[in-house]
């Protein structure tokens, strides 16, 4: 019998925020926005904020506004864009500054800006360029490193080709849920959101869990963005395994996750009766 073709890949970006902290467990904790029940994906899960690249998101008019070291011929361009218009839509941050001064967007400003665009945008009536034309804006894709790249497994219904980016908060803007798409959000250690997802706290689906934990390796927000820029990333795919015990996921060793075989989750098993 001939295997079901595979549902198609929709690209989508996610970005981790990052930030110092004094915690006894943690040297860094992360913005992570806790998924409405009624998304498609992922609802009601501890999720770093992000979502589909849209089709304005690979105009070429955004090349005005871009750093002068940003390769328009950028692979990754159109999933940073993305990033940048998802971090200000979903939690109040925007990696941005005034195109003539080059300073970040200050939170005056942006409170300003988020009163006029975030919800239009949200709504799809406008789109990232649009703010970005009326406000002289350079968005900030350079503050960007690449962290992971993870595609959803074959047999999975929607699937999703997510590529995630990790970022220094600016340190003076207020990082927020919107109530709509998120209903809950927090600022939290690696450590502590590990412990979280453990015992129940939050449910932590298997590729954020990875990504949590890898931030643990880092001493501080300068530290993981610095290694992250310098790492190589390796794509994940997890691959199903059944065996007498059981389902698994296998992911590929070179990924450099501390496991590569994991017991699947109930809710993403293909044969769970519905």
């Amino acid at each position: 019998m001939m295997s079901k073709t595979p549902s198609p890949l929709k690209p989508a970006a996610t970005v981790l925020l990052v930030r110092d902290c004094d915690d006894i467990q943690d040297n860094i904790e992360v913005f992570m926005v806790v998924r409405h029940h009624q998304i498609d994906f992922a609802s009601g899960a501890l999720v770093f904020p992000g979502g589909k690249v849209d089709d304005a998101d690979l105009n070429p008019a955004l090349f005005e506004h871009l750093p002068a070291q940003q390769e328009t011929e950028d692979p990754l361009l159109s999933f940073k864009i993305a990033s940048i218009r998802e971090a200000f839509e979903e939690c109040n941050i925007l990696l941005a500054r005034n195109k003539e001064t080059q300073a970040l967007i200050t939170p005056d400003r942006l409170s300003g800006l988020v009163d006029t665009y975030r919800q239009d945008m949200q709504s799809g009536k406008i789109d990232i360029l649009s703010m970005a034309k009326a406000e002289n804006l350079e968005l900030a894709t350079d503050l960007l490193a690449h962290y992971s790249h993870w595609l959803t497994p074959t047999f999975m219904p929607k699937r999703f080709d997510t590529h995630f980016f990790i970022a220094k908060a600016p340190p003076e803007q207020l990082a927020v849920h919107d109530g709509e798409e998120s209903v809950d959000s927090v600022w939290i250690g690696p450590n502590a959101a590990l412990r979280a997802a453990k015992e129940n706290e939050y449910t932590i689906i298997f590729p954020t869990l990875m990504n949590i934990e890898y931030l643990t390796r880092y001493t501080s927000a300068d530290d993981a963005i610095a290694r992250a820029s310098e790492t190589d990333t390796v794509s994940v795919l997890p691959e199903l395994e059944t065996t007498e015990k059981g389902k698994f996921l296998n992911i590929p060793a070179e990924a450099d996750y501390s496991i590569t075989r994991r017991a699947i989750d109930p809710m993403m098993d293909p044969d769970r009766k519905k």
